[in-house]
């Protein structure tokens, strides 16, 4: 390799490949590298950072450049490791050269041509022993500690790709990169491959804890503006109010009850048209007496918008001409057939997402509905095949895990170009950064089982190391649940209790139907759609107590989680973490997936299998611990038998602290 400095850039060349290694942020520095004809200066959802100086050496042998207490050395036969100012290695490429006989030559990064421009690409780093991963973004795999998974990088419902790892090796490695392909986070090596790139691109943080690598790396690619009291509060929803005067009836109830509700959503198809983004007037009659009802009641209004426009719609001619969709490569331009032949507007296009956002304003802003559930945000396509995609700024092998985070953007800045300081939307995908757009991410379609349960507390704890403290799941779970039967009563239980200890709390599910359908012979009637009834009062009386108290304790918590989520917007640190981000030198935490922290002082315990009625626990080292329900003390350090009826959930907070 031959090696020269550039201003604060050390690049590296050979015959085919140009490296570029610079410091970018705190202890961190940033990788690229092609055999392209020159680097691409695309920084994807980087925010800019101040130029930091570094130290950069070259010798006949190698070159190293170090920012802060992180150091990368390039040997000259091509080889980058990292190492910490102590001398030790941090991450190392894994290059085999066993050249005897007929055995291969491993490269750390191979290219294979997919066209004149782009890669597949394969970046390889050596495995090492005792090594833990955490973050990724969330997969319903149940898996914690994510050492030993293979994992796709690609946008599916309940599958949101956040390509950040957090090791217990004391760094964070961020793949700027938002092709589709695969993360193998094997035990013999740890492998990042991207099916259509033109380069490498990635970051490597260092940091002495968890914590410390988290608010770097919030501060590479954003935080969370800060949370709205309200936001805090109980958001009801259910698949799906079908008119203007069965959700407001829902609310009343709420309020002759004396619940708390902070937020109502209407959900899908109370359009016309997909690609409409407008109310059905023959359903919703009334939108700005129904806001003004609802505002009188201390109610948010929530509406969902999907990013689907269906060929029929009034809209899409225009939009097709002014190239404001997405296309296809090849066929007909229908990407998804839910009720109709449809597309999706392409959010990675300024001008369309000035179109639609024009279109919001116009039948809901001008309302007063200033919330929105941004569904189906992958977008989600009947069949995934990502090269024949064309989205505004490439192919869809290329760049089409990053749909999400423009989606988020187009609705947060239109909602602040009216001059709206609260800004909190809903969305079912994510990507670096889109945490500062404003957005909850809520976990998708999840079964209603007590398996999907579990996974959903390690998914909420893998992207709350992704940069994402707003975050939620349907309670209940998604697909099924028949608010009759006792075992799903039990469930909806279990899983309120731990949404009142979650960032967001709010309640959404396609319960079962037990009704007549109402017109059976016309498909595409909205008022087909409907699942069964989903307040708290659909469970049965037991239930219903237990989740009322429920309610009523999140509201004494409001004060410590807006404290916490002020904490998050100012440094990223998140609201619920796992065990080891508060206990980082007590080695036992880092493979409890089932239990977390809460803000710093309490950790939540939730019960998560059927008939449980006790569970074990642990208590990290470093600090006493007090059980909330009967104040018994425990030391740290040490695994405790908790009894858990259905109406408690095991919750204990942090020496002596009193919370609610």
């Amino acid at each position: 390799m031959q090696f020269e400095k550039s201003g604060n850039k050390l690049i590296a060349k050979s015959k085919r490949e140009t490296i570029w290694i610079e410091p970018y942020g705190e202890d961190c520095l940033r990788f690229r590298s092609t055999q392209n004809k020159e680097i691409v200066e695309e920084d994807w959802t980087l925010l800019p950072q101040k130029e930091k100086a570094c130290v950069i050496e070259i010798t006949e042998n190698k070159a190293t450049i170090k920012n802060g207490r992180i150091k990368a050395e390039v040997l000259s036969n091509g080889t980058v490791n990292y190492i910490k100012d102590n001398g030790e290695k941090l991450l190392e490429e894994l290059w085999i050269d066993y050249r005897v006989s007929n055995a291969d030559l491993l490269h750390a990064r191979e290219y294979k041509a997919v066209s004149s421009e782009l890669y597949k690409i394969q970046l390889t780093f050596k495995s090492y022993e005792n090594e833990k991963f955490y973050g990724m973004g969330q997969y319903a795999n149940g898996q914690f500690n994510l050492k030993g998974s293979v994992l796709e990088l690609a946008q599916k419902n309940t599958q949101i790709s956040i390509p950040f790892l957090l090791s217990n090796r004391n760094y964070g490695l961020s793949w700027n990169n938002p092709a589709i392909g695969r993360a193998e986070l094997v035990n013999n090596y740890t492998r990042w491959t991207a099916e259509g790139t033109k380069q490498i691109d990635y970051l490597i943080i260092y940091g002495e804890t968890p914590e410390e690598i988290i608010k770097k790396y919030t501060n590479l690619y954003g935080k969370t503006p800060m949370l709205p009291e309200w936001a805090a509060g109980f958001w009801q929803c259910k698949l799906r109010y079908r008119t203007q005067e069965e959700l407001l009836n829902v609310a009343r109830e709420y309020k002759k009850r004396d619940l708390p509700l902070s937020v109502i959503v209407i959900d899908f198809f109370h359009w016309p048209m997909q690609g409409e983004w407008r109310f059905d007037e023959k359903y919703w009659p009334d939108p700005k007496a129904m806001v003004e009802e609802l505002n009188d009641m201390g109610v948010k209004l929530m509406v969902s918008v999907w990013p689907t426009v269906d060929l029929r719609s009034q809209n899409f001619e225009e939009m097709l001409e002014t190239n404001l969709l997405v296309t296809t490569e090849r066929n007909e331009p229908v990407l998804m057939t839910f009720r109709g032949c449809c597309t999706h507007f392409d959010a990675m296009n300024p001008q369309a997402q000035k179109y639609v956002w024009e279109k919001i304003k116009e039948n809901y802003y001008k309302y007063g509905i200033k919330m929105f559930w941004l569904d189906e945000a992958e977008p989600e396509m009947k069949t995934y095949d990502y090269d024949n995609v064309r989205f505004f700024l490439g192919n869809g092998l290329e760049v089409s895990n990053i749909y999400p985070f423009f989606y988020a953007k187009a609705f947060y800045e239109g909602i602040k170009n009216e001059s709206e300081e609260e800004i909190v939307n809903l969305i079912r995908c994510a990507w670096h950064g889109v945490q500062r757009f404003g957005t909850v991410v809520w976990s998708g379609d999840i079964p209603s089982t007590f398996e999907s349960l579990r996974n959903q507390i390690k998914a909420g704890l893998h992207m709350s190391m992704c940069g994402i403290p707003w975050w939620t799941t349907d309670i209940g779970g998604f697909y099924g649940g028949d608010p009759d039967d006792p075992r799903f009563r039990e469930l909806i239980v279990r899983w309120f209790q731990f949404g009142v200890f979650s960032p967001i709390l709010r309640l959404h599910g396609n319960r079962i139907y037990k009704g007549e359908i109402p017109n059976p012979n016309n498909t595409d009637d909205p008022m087909n759609l409907v699942g069964g009834p989903n307040e708290i009062w659909s469970y049965g009386q037991e239930a219903y107590e237990i989740i009322k108290e429920l309610l009523f304790l999140r509201e004494k918590m409001k004060p410590y989680i807006i404290k916490h989520m002020k904490k998050a917007h100012e440094t990223g640190v998140p609201m619920m973490r796992p065990l080891f981000f508060d206990f980082p030198t007590d080695n036992e935490t880092y493979e409890i997936g089932d239990q977390y922290m809460f803000g710093p002082d309490i950790l939540v315990a939730p019960v998560v299998y059927e008939s449980e009625i006790e569970r074990t626990v642990y208590l990290p080292k470093g600090a006493k611990w007090k059980e909330c329900e009967s104040e018994e003390e425990y030391e740290g350090g040490q695994w405790i038998e908790v009894q858990a009826p259905l109406n408690k959930i095991p919750v204990f907070t942090k020496n002596g602290i009193k919370v609610f």
